[in-house]
């Protein structure tokens, strides 16, 4: 299929009702509310129920996104999911989203890139329907990152929450709607890093699923410089100026490592948009969800530049640039 472009169609996102704010966890870790702002901006965090699985959250948010796209499940021929935490080994969470959306066409399968997770999703998707192994994507990036925690190791526990954002893709004519559409994708990694930011548990090393380790000294100071590095390759290949930004929707997870990046690429703070606060990181669904808000509050609008960016353990890094 030659002369086509992926259109975003609509989109959502989903967050477990149950919310535990700083001071909850002051009660179970050796920590402040006042400790926690200052380093990360975070004052909350939503935390899956019991009988909550990632598939869960990832049915909620890709239904939002449906409705909000006028689309129905049976119309979509590609699912992708990114998540770390997916609900088993295997079947790939994906092929359970579509089992329980109903959908028995097209392709499913899982994307693991950690917290870049969804912003790799998205280039997949572009270039699945580009070379016509698809007409509608579901896109999505949901997280039980709460199961990967140690919550008596208070550097890491504090900094993750759970939930789940979902983007619906369309395969149009080149010409068509303007220059509307996912306009660039650039995604790198380089496993030398990976001792950095990792889970110390997994079905081939140790039969278990471990939990989440950091050295957040070492992450902080690789992050800023990775993120302008794509950001600035998916200005470069759509030949697109910064300035001609309408938003940026970085991956939550450090207030610091947001405002630095804007301060590098020279984005305005007011055209950032900013879920870390209230939803802490949540991995592959950070950037959906921030997304998703942007869209639900009447920011982000219909002809406006998006860039999409985000970096997690491998390490990973990407950035998306989408014409809206």
């Amino acid at each position: 299929m030659s002369g086509v472009k992926s259109v975003v169609r609509g989109v959502g996102h989903y967050l477990p009702k149950n919310v535990v704010t700083n001071k909850d966890l002051e009660k179970k870790v050796d920590t402040t509310d006042e400790w926690i702002v200052q380093r990360t901006g975070i004052e909350q965090r939503h935390i899956a129920l019991e009988d909550e699985q990632t598939s869960d959250l990832a049915v909620n948010a890709a239904r939002n996104a449906l409705d909000a796209a006028g689309i129905n499940a049976s119309e979509i021929d590609l699912v992708i999911v990114a998540t770390t935490t997916p609900d088993r080994t295997f079947p790939a969470t994906a092929a359970l989203v579509q089992e329980k959306l109903g959908i028995t066409q097209g392709s499913a399968f899982d994307i693991q890139a950690v917290c870049s997770g969804f912003v790799y999703a998205v280039a997949t998707a572009d270039s699945y329907l580009k070379n016509g192994l698809g007409t509608k994507a579901l896109v999505i990036g949901a997280e039980t990152f709460s199961r990967l925690l140690d919550w008596e190791d208070r550097t890491t526990c504090v900094l993750f929450g759970d939930g789940a954002g979902a983007m619906v893709l369309e395969a149009v004519p080149t010409e068509a709607e303007g220059d509307r559409g996912v306009l660039s994708n650039c995604l790198r990694s380089n496993g030398e890093h990976w001792r950095k930011l990792y889970v110390d548990g997994g079905p081939s090393l140790t039969q278990s699923v471990g939990f989440v380790r950091m050295e957040g000294k070492e992450v902080f100071r690789h992050a800023v410089g990775m993120i302008s590095d794509v950001v600035e390759g998916a200005f470069e290949k759509a030949n697109v100026e910064p300035s001609d930004l309408d938003w940026f929707v970085p991956h939550q997870a450090n207030k610091r490592i947001i405002d630095g990046a804007g301060k590098k690429l020279k984005i305005p703070a007011e055209k950032v948009i900013v879920t870390v606060d209230k939803h802490a990181n949540t991995s592959a669904a950070s950037v959906p969800m921030a997304l998703s808000i942007g869209v639900a509050d009447g920011r982000i609008k219909q002809g406006d530049l998006v860039m999409l960016e985000a970096m997690g353990g491998g390490f990973t890094w990407g950035a998306s640039l989408v014409r809206w």
